[in-house]
């Protein structure tokens, strides 16, 4: 019996779409206040114009919750409210059909999280649309054929590689088919092959995809779409070409079948966004066939989901060339994981006191993969299941599904008066010793993580202390504002000069304002610098582990600045005036 193919969608989204250093949200001031047991989140959807949308869904879903979670929908006005939440930290996100969010901005990719209390606002922009026609090569329609829009960079240049974004039509009985609500990128589409739905077979299902205008993937014409634009007449030549199917089977390391699996194929080819497909089986079986694949280089992976965490199949490289691949065998295996504890150091500073504390319910913890060393053989979307970790009340937490790589460390936390520590692991045991009481800087290096590895004893330390920073970038005489600008606190005592965790970047507003909290209280050099329109305004850029050289030429320059600040324990500088000094010609 053909087994019907299911194109993945990835639970969860860490990639080059997310970076992070250590961030806080706060609120003017932040004392000790009665704990909350529930309270709400509202906002207001609008559209690219700041209008009202009305009859919008709104989801509000805890961080780490799989499901919808509550969903409410907005008034004439665009408002909307979701109350009695648990002291928790969520995401908000908003529907509306033909609408679409925003590309979301390269320069900073960070995800935002909301806490009780907070007011959200959401835009959404009109979606794109693609039509056009699908006939054969007479000139007769195709009917009820399945076309997809698969695209391959968004709206900012950047290609899709950890959660392939896409949208299917059937063609109706001209042969006529309409993707709407397109988010702005660039596109190709194609008819027929496989599709993304189980439940939605057609008669095409094991031919090769044909892409406009009648072509392989390798000569797909691409088209750019902005938002609300509409491009017509993107027709198809159905060339009816029978694709080939991949088959085998999947075990678990002592043998057994897999308690239900999906097994996914991603093509492989040099210079092109790769796609990913999947095929679901339940529990019981050990077989498993994808059809309609055409030729080509691909990865085949199979994952499973067991006791709270993935696990995965070391990655078989196919060449598909005019016939069918038989024979794989494909052994699941856990991905790796890291269990680690949050550690508040309080302060006995009389300014400090009475000062809110982090809240372990509203934190997040979470493994970023080095993207420079990703192993080339293996599909990228992997990364994708490593999801963000909320400590339990002991600040307790445990990072999964981290597939085999390089990674650091970030703690997101609300509160605005404590600060970034330090983040370390226990020194491998030496030998003759056979224990250890050093610890190795994890905020300065990287940790490699392999599949089934199970680390343990990570530690990161928040200390109560933090001060803030907050004023104006003004110009030299005779000289005027660039559009971007950043602010940047280099430490200035020489101990710290290597501590990645005392390096700060902010961007500045269009109105020169800026302004940096959880600052570690000390000396610090503050200097501004223009910002070319190609570069990352992200402080999680300036504190990688391997960005030595950025961070020492920012101090070089922050040294030749000469302008210099100290901030004490839970300080609040405000109406700081900063002089932006632009090199001359």
């Amino acid at each position: 019996m053909k087994q019907h193919v299911v194109r993945f969608f990835s639970l969860f989204v860490l990639v080059t779409t997310l970076s992070s250093g250590v961030g806080a949200q706060t609120r003017p001031d932040e004392s000790i206040e009665e704990p909350t047991k529930t309270g709400a989140i509202k906002g207001r959807v609008v559209n690219e114009s700041g209008q009202p949308l009305a009859n919008v869904s709104v989801s509000v879903r805890a961080v780490g919750f799989v499901g919808q979670g509550r969903v409410t929908t907005t008034d004439s006005d665009g408002n909307f409210q979701v109350s009695d939440l648990d002291p928790l930290a969520y995401l908000v996100s908003a529907w509306f059909p033909s609408y679409t969010t925003p590309p979301r901005d390269p320069n900073n990719p960070q995800v935002t999280y909301y806490r009780l209390g907070d007011s959200v606002r959401l835009e959404l922009v009109k979606g794109g649309v693609i039509t056009g026609l699908v006939t054969r090569p007479a000139g007769e329609p195709v009917v009820a054929v399945r076309v997809r829009a698969e695209m391959i960079r968004d709206g900012n240049g950047q290609p899709a590689r950890y959660r392939p974004y896409f949208r299917e039509r059937m063609t109706d009985d001209r042969g006529i088919y309409r993707i709407y609500g397109l988010v702005p990128g660039t596109y190709i589409i194609s008819a027929g092959g496989i599709g993304s739905s189980p439940y939605n077979s057609t008669a095409y299902d094991t031919d090769a995809p044909t892409y406009a205008p009648s072509s392989t993937r390798s000569d797909a014409v691409e088209m750019s779409v902005a938002s609300g634009q509409e491009i017509a007449n993107v027709d198809i030549r159905y060339r009816g070409e029978p694709g080939h199917a991949v088959s085998g089977l999947v075990r678990r390391p002592d043998g057994s079948p897999s308690l239900g699996f999906t097994v996914n194929l991603t093509s492989v080819s040099s210079g092109i966004s790769p796609s990913t497909y999947s095929i679901f089986q339940p529990p019981g079986f050990l077989a498993f066939a994808i059809y309609g694949v055409p030729d080509g280089d691909y990865d085949v992976t199979a994952q499973v989901f067991l006791t709270g965490e993935w696990a995965f199949s070391d990655p078989k490289r196919i060449k598909v060339r005019g016939a069918d691949i038989n024979g794989l065998e494909l052994i699941t295996k856990p991905l790796g994981s890291i269990k680690g504890r949050v550690v508040l150091e309080e302060s006995k500073t009389p300014e400090c006191k009475g000062k809110l504390r982090p809240s372990f319910a509203e934190m997040l913890v979470t493994a970023w993969h080095n993207e420079k060393s990703e192993a080339k053989d293996r599909p990228q979307f992997q990364f994708a299941y490593g999801s963000p970790s909320v400590p339990d009340k002991q600040g307790d937490f445990i990072m999964r599904s981290l597939a085999t790589g390089e990674y650091r460390f970030s703690a997101r936390f609300f509160a605005k008066y404590w600060y970034l520590q330090s983040i370390s692991l226990p020194s491998p045991v030496n030998a003759a010793a056979k224990s250890s009481n050093s610890s190795l800087d994890k905020a300065r290096n990287w940790t490699l993580v392999k599949s089934g590895d199970q680390i343990s004893g990570l530690t990161i330390t928040l200390s109560e202390g933090a001060a803030s920073l907050r004023g104006n970038v003004r110009p030299a005489e005779g000289q005027t504002i660039p559009a971007r600008i950043n602010v940047h606190l280099i430490p200035a005592e020489k101990d710290k000069a290597q501590d990645v965790l005392r390096f700060f970047s902010v961007a500045v507003d269009v109105d020169g304002k800026f302004s940096v909290s959880n600052l570690p209280p000390g000396r610090y050099f503050v200097f501004a610098t223009a910002v070319s329109d190609n570069e990352s305004t992200a402080i999680s850029k300036l504190r990688l582990p391997d960005e030595v050289e950025a961070r020492a030429k920012l101090r070089q320059q922050a040294e030749a600045a000469k302008t210099e600040i100290e901030l004490t324990p839970c300080q609040n500088l405000i109406d700081y005036q900063l002089l932006l000094k632009q090199p001359t010609h």
